[in-house]
């Protein structure tokens, strides 16, 4: 059960890592316009689009707000 739930969330990381990338080249945002806006470091941010680390939950909503999805689009939750 454990490696089964890590799999998933490694997934749901990855999913999340591609589709901000995805969101903010759509929008023609560069890295640091983003992390300015939500208020962290660039590297902080790049950490996210690498899929080395998830925002925490009010950056999140920051990040969702800012790229005009839904946190659940952003993770492909169903």
């Amino acid at each position: 059960m454990e490696k089964s739930l890590n799999n998933k969330v490694y997934e749901h990381c990855k999913t999340f890592a591609k589709n901000i990338r995805f969101e903010r080249n759509s929008k023609g945002l560069t890295q640091k316009e983003i992390a300015d806006a939500i208020g962290i470091k660039t590297q902080s941010y790049q950490a996210y689009e690498s899929g080395v680390s998830l925002p925490s939950s009010e950056n999140l909503l920051k990040l969702a707000i800012i790229l005009e999805v839904s946190i659940d689009e952003l993770f492909e939750l169903k």
